[in-house]
């Protein structure tokens, strides 16, 4: 009943957390009038295309200007911004499983988080939010704020190394049918998607992974104490993602130069049979070119074995053209 009419007004879901790893849904009437205890922490996870979510954020959510401009931006690149009063401003991607999207079209989602609140907002459905959810109903999801935006950049991480494995996998199998068959093709349009969606991803989790390396660096008081280390850790799984994905863009471009190659030599090897083919009849061509000018004088012209002895002799010719081939070893 609460997420219907939360939906309605632009809140996705409004949840505290108990500090045990629970969580309690809320109605959108109960948000203004709460109050917390110590150890509990606000999650309120927001809708940023519609208007009434726009105006609680101007209007009721206690920021200032200036950070929720940034909240409603258009378009952003991930990036994080510490604020005064210990609040950051994060911004993250993950991987678009939507039904219908494509991968690399990379969905957004922008928080701000405090000591015991955190707000986010997305355009797009998020899978992470998702399982979260599942997690924190189960009584085995994050206790306080700084968990809370860790398991959301854990979660969009892992999506990432799903898709990095599956581009993988397709160039390696173009790899073992180029190795199998000589004579097989990939078809560069599906070769050429890889490398873009490689780069795509790249763009974005290239700041990304800096962003995880300065929360490891910075911690905030709120953080909880190992914190550091998982930051370091999503750190460290980025990094190697985005060393695939540039072995990803390099096998692509061996693929490809394996097949220019391979149709330049085959290429090149019609090309000399067709040399082949001209240098032997070329020859002939001026003979018999030269012996069917209607002019005065033309030898055998007058003999009835002409036609014999000229094609005696074109026979002639091939062969020793044969002979002289086989001699340089161009056939």
């Amino acid at each position: 009943m609460y997420e219907e009419e939360n939906a309605q007004r632009g809140l996705v879901h409004a949840l505290v957390l108990d500090g045990k790893g629970g969580a309690r849904l809320l109605a959108r009437d109960e948000i203004d009038d709460l109050v917390l205890e110590p150890q509990q922490s606000l999650w309120l996870h927001w809708d940023r295309g519609h208007p009434l979510t726009q105006a609680w954020l101007r209007e009721d959510s206690g920021l200032n200007e200036f950070s929720c401009d940034l909240l409603l931006e258009e378009n952003t690149r991930p990036r994080l911004l510490p604020l005064p009063d210990d609040q950051l401003l994060l911004f993250l991607r993950g991987v678009n499983l939507n039904p219908g999207a494509e991968p690399e079209d990379m969905v957004s989602v922008r928080i701000f988080a405090e000591a015991q609140r955190v707000i986010s907002l997305r355009l797009r459905p998020l899978r992470a939010t998702d399982e979260l959810m599942v997690l924190l109903q189960q009584g085995r999801g994050p206790r306080t704020a700084s968990e809370l935006i860790l398991y959301l950049a854990q979660y969009l991480t892992e999506k990432v190394q799903t898709l990095v494995s599956d581009l993988g996998e397709i160039i390696d199998n173009e790899e073992d049918k180029i190795d199998a068959d000589e004579r097989y093709a990939p078809e560069h349009g599906s070769i050429l998607q890889i490398r873009r969606r490689a780069a795509g991803l790249r763009r974005f989790l290239a700041p990304q992974r800096e962003i995880f390396a300065q929360l490891s660096r910075n911690k905030l008081p709120w953080f909880v104490d190992d914190d550091a280390d998982y930051w370091n850790e999503l750190n460290n799984s980025l990094t190697r993602y985005l060393e695939e994905l540039e072995l990803t863009r390099e096998r692509v471009g061996l693929v490809l130069e394996a097949e220019d190659r391979r149709l330049n030599e085959r290429m090149n090897r019609t090309m000399y049979r067709f040399g082949i083919i001209t240098g032997v009849f070329l020859p002939m061509s001026f003979l018999t070119g030269l012996l069917g000018i209607n002019v005065g004088g033309i030898p055998l012209s007058t003999n009835p074995y002409g036609f014999l002895v000229a094609c005696v002799l074109m026979v002639v010719v091939a062969l020793g053209q044969w002979w002289l081939f086989r001699r340089l070893r161009w056939v």
